[in-house]
């Protein structure tokens, strides 16, 4: 625990419950009250197993219903939820693109603290995850016609569901009893760009056998077109940060510690990009004036390239022939998708329901990327007798003494690289519920999931065949062939490579190929529960017990391409990922009535859990919580919980292969970066002088990302406190307010390469520490060579902030409105990267993706046959960089943040006597841009929308 002890806590608990009760503000909903005459019923509630009387939830819990969720025109739930401000856009569609295998994908991540920790059920169950080696589910796969509500639990939820629900639950609630026909159909378009969705749902339900049993089918069909950067003309242009002429800034002859001049170090300029690659090839060559780049006319002669203004700084060049990498960045994916889905229930007699239900889920997420390329050390030697050497080319090389020139080259033309995921998800549940006597219920259920990914990769090139296409001669009788007289047997294409659109498309076909890859992702739960919610009376009222056991086994298996894992392709050499683990579980929970009936506690309940798990992968594992349940009067209710939770490692974080990859990152050792003192001082440990101006910001970096066997499970303390109030003079008003705090030790996490770079020469205690080890330079140049980035135990993540609910229904202008405000306050979000230096952290709350004010605001009005509803949500100002970042550099850009973000969408809806429903609405009703010169399709910038106004209608019927 790096933030308080055990004891600070404790009182800290003590006194925010004292002053939260004063206060006596906070949202959630409040038993029901009863009288003497009245039945008592009970139910229950999400983040219990006990029944309990009304509907008191012990936790925090945010319920949204079905039907608010569905109104807008987002082709998916978890879209709509990725908006919820408990909720970061850490996987939504504008990002999901950004690795390999994961377009298209949706996952919820509570409190931003990775989708690992966020625990998914359906109907209290547990999900097969869509994403390999990983536990997350993917909310493609549930069917929205049949939600009835999301339920979200923020506090104390490992011990009841499982230990990796360390920031909580998001618990889809889906319908009962399915009866009628109900269809809908659903077409949108944005306002200013391609972009548009549809999506149409049909579902049907009948009893049978007399009302003992229910039946339901339900199909949904939905897509959207994908949309390039350059479809829209608010992110078609391209932008870079260069270094800033007027910067003054000067080293510390004595620390070599920079002393910043207020100016800022580096500018962000419109029509500003690469110019040491291009689609049409290029070259440099240091002449006796100096360094000149080269690039190919369409007829492959030669001219001088406009390189512009460079800032005195290799690669990156404004107003000049650059390299628009715009073109290649999707704001969004293709997507479709198809969900199938049956369920039934029969009641076996009075006491007993038998149950199944099973789904078949078909989604397809489609990106295009970059095409091939060649630079620097890939760069395309071109001998002088090559045969698309144009004469303008010879005469140059001639001119230097050249036998061979060096082309940088962006294959645009020799076709973009698509990937192409399709993934199956295939799931049936069994389940046998019931009473076994009075008093006793229990519940037990089998589980089996399967998700299958099918990963094509389109344009992938082979390396050899593509060096061989473009060495290029003439044979003796004059016709152009491959040098390689093997390569010419085996069918070799030759193809110039000088200007864009040289490239020969049956040369394409000689040197790309299609790369398939597969994942297999297998879960089993059986789970077996009983519950008795009057196990026997104590003075204050009866006292509820629960308690378990759960077998669960997950599995994941991923096999590249057999030929792309050879590394002979421009794909990764990705290589094959297989593990698995199963766990034995007990869990048991107690509900207690302390004291009720005295003055200022109405009732005074505790609540406990404990859950034992045998994980076959890292051992034991116990989580546990208790809490308070204080009702102070009919309209005051006081709740607190603390828990600890072990989370185990999942199957890619421990058995992930080190796969190759690339990382584009700048050095924090080059003269630009190593501001402080302390920077300056441990690369000189490394054997760079202060003086260093490295490549490393004009270039990708290879690098190797993978698991780690060495693992540990992560331990999280969390604890909640809040109220709730619902005044008896206002009907229908309640507000709820819960402080909330998350410690997470020895945290599970895979460390960026620019982090690993950043923690290397930021360690007070050196370089001898656990980033240094993960770099490797050249022992000469010094230049960075190669990062890997596993998985660790890093030392700790904390989190910390309130929650806050309004709601209030009321009659009105005819008709009834409903209003409710969600909120999230983000005190602190830090981490802490060194182990043996606690006292060091990043604060990120406050930056991108990380806002500290979140809040949803919504107003449902209906009237007769007529709905209409207003939604806005609103982001507090955000910095691009953590206040331990701008203590090294204060003024290092321009654009150091964005201002406060607001977006509000409409809908207007008229039901016919018929069945007949007809809506019409708009998302980003007032045209909201993207703040700075984001795209929305970073893990940070996608809680902004980048689609822009969107136009949706919807007709549905139901009887």
């Amino acid at each position: 625990m790096f933030r308080h002890p055990l004891l600070t806590q404790a009182i800290r608990l003590s006194l925010t419950a004292a002053a939260t009760s004063a206060a006596l503000l906070s949202t959630a909903a409040i038993a029901q009250q009863t009288t003497a005459a009245e039945p008592v019923e009970r139910v229950q509630v999400t983040g219990s197993r006990i029944m309990r009387e009304g509907a008191i939830a012990p936790s925090p819990v945010t319920s949204i219903s079905g039907t608010e969720l569905m109104e807008t025109g987002a082709m998916n739930i978890g879209e709509v939820l990725n908006e919820l401000p408990a909720l970061a856009s850490t996987y939504s569609m504008a990002n999901s693109g950004n690795n390999i295998g994961t377009a298209g994908l949706n996952l919820l991540d509570l409190r931003g603290m990775g989708a690992a920790r966020t625990l998914v059920l359906v109907d209290g169950k547990r999900h097969v995850s869509s994403s390999s080696g990983e536990a997350s589910v993917d909310t493609n796969t549930i069917p929205t016609s049949w939600v009835e509500s999301v339920e979200i639990i923020t506090g104390g939820a490992s011990a009841v569901y499982g230990a990796d629900a360390v920031t909580g639950v998001v618990n889809f609630k889906l319908k009962k009893n399915i009866e009628g026909l109900e269809v809908s159909a659903t077409a949108g378009k944005a306002n200013d760009n391609p972009y548009n969705n549809h999506k149409f749902n049909f579902s049907y339900g009948s009893d049978y056998a007399g009302g003992r049993g229910n039946a339901a089918f339900a199909a949904e069909v939905s897509g959207q077109r994908a949309i390039n950067a350059t479809e829209r003309s608010l992110t078609r242009t391209p932008y870079m940060d260069v270094r800033n002429p007027a910067n003054k800034d000067k080293k510390d002859p004595v620390t070599g510690a920079t002393i910043h001049d207020g100016i800022p170090d580096r500018i962000t300029l419109p029509n500003t990009g690469w110019y040491d690659s291009s689609i049409k090839g290029n070259f440099y060559l240091d002449e006796a004036n100096g360094t000149n780049w080269y690039t190919f006319n369409k007829d492959g002669s030669v001219q001088l390239q406009n390189v512009g203004t460079t800032y005195g700084e290799w690669g990156r060049c404004s107003n000049c022939d650059l390299l628009n990498l715009k073109e290649y960045a999707d704001l969004q994916p293709d997507f479709s998708r198809y969900n199938l889905n049956a369920k039934t229930n029969f009641e076996l007699n009075d006491n007993h329901t038998l149950s199944a239900e099973a789904k078949h889920v078909v989604s397809g997420g489609d990106t295009a990327g970059q095409p091939s390329f060649f630079e620097y050390d890939t760069a395309l030697e071109i001998k002088a007798d090559n045969a698309y050497i144009h004469p303008s080319l010879a005469a140059l090389m001639a001119k230097n003494g050249l036998d061979a020139v060096y082309v940088h080259r962006f294959n645009k033309d020799a076709g973009r690289r698509i990937e192409e995921n399709t993934r199956t998800t295939n799931r049936a549940v069994v389940a046998l519920d019931g009473n076994l006597n009075d008093d006793w219920s229990y519940e037990t259920y089998a589980v089996y999931g399967q998700t299958k990914l099918e990963q094509e990769n389109f344009n992938n090139l082979i390396r050899k065949n593509f060096a061989q296409s473009f060495d290029a001669v003439k044979d003796g009788n004059g016709k152009i062939v491959c040098r390689d007289a093997a390569a010419q047997a085996a069918g070799c294409v030759p193809t110039s490579v000088f200007g864009y659109g040289a490239v020969n498309p049956a040369a394409s076909a000689w040197f790309n190929t299609n790369s398939l890859s597969t994942s297999t992702i297998k879960q089993h739960v059986v789970n077996a529960s009983v519950a008795n919610s009057a196990l026997f009376e104590l003075p204050a009222g009866m006292v509820g017990f629960a308690a378990g056991t759960e077998y669960r086994r997950e599995q994941s298996d991923s096999t590249p391409d057999a030929f792309a894992a050879t590394g002979a392709t421009f794909l990764n050499a990705l290589q094959e990922e297989h593990g698995k683990f199963n766990v034995k579980e007990a869990f048991a929970e107690i509900t207690a009535p302390i004291v009720s009936d005295l003055f200022l506690v109405q009732d005074l309940t505790m609540d406990a859990a404990i859950r034992v798990a045998d994980y076959s992968s890292t051992g034991n594992a116990t989580s546990w919580k208790t809490g308070l349940d204080w009702t102070l009067n009919d309209e005051i209710r006081v709740r607190s919980t603390y828990s600890v939770a072990l989370r185990a490692p999942n199957i890619s974080e421990l058995y992930g292969p080190q796969n190759q990859t690339y990382f584009s990152v700048y050095d924090p050792c080059g003269k630009e970066y190593n501001q402080s003192a302390l920077r300056v001082k441990n690369c000189q440990l490394l054997g760079i002088p202060a003086t260093f101006d490295p490549t490393a910001t004009a270039s990708t970096i290879e690098g190797l990302a993978g698991g780690n066997p060495a693992l540990k499970p992560e331990e999280s303390k969390s604890y909640t406190v809040g109220a709730v109030y619902q005044p008896e003079l206002i009907e229908n008003l309640t507000f709820t307010v819960d402080y909330w705090s998350i410690d997470i030790d020895d945290a599970i996490s895979s460390v960026s390469a620019q982090n690993i770079l950043d923690k290397c020469v930021d360690n007070p205690n050196g370089i001898n520490n656990q980033f240094c080890a993960l770099i490797k330079r050249d022992p000469t140049s010094k230049e960075l060579k190669l990062i890997t980035s596993i998985t660790q135990n890093v030392a700790a993540q904390t989190a910390e902030g309130v929650d806050f609910e309004i709601g209030y229904d009321f009659d009105a202008v005819g008709g009834r409105i409903k209003t409710k405000l969600l909120g999230t306050y983000l005190d602190s979000r830090k981490t802490f990267s060194f182990q043996d230096n606690p006292s060091v952290y990043e604060e990120n709350a406050g930056t991108e993706g990380e806002a500290v004010w979140q809040e949803n605001f919504s107003v449902a009005y209906t009237r007769d046959a007529w709905t209409a509803s207003w939604k806005t949500r609103h982001l507090s100002a955000v910095s691009r960089y953590t206040d331990q970042e701008l203590e090294i550099n204060p003024d290092r850009v321009d654009i150091m943040g964005y201002g406060s973000y607001f977006i509000t969408d409409i809908s207007l809806g008229y039901q016919f006597e018929n069945g007949l429903t007809w809506s019409v609405g708009i998302d980003n009703l007032f045209d909201r841009n993207l703040p700075g010169v984001l795209t929305g399709t970073t893990t940070e910038g996608a809680s902004y929308d980048n689609i822009g106004q969107f136009f949706y209608t919807t007709v549905s019927y139901k009887m």
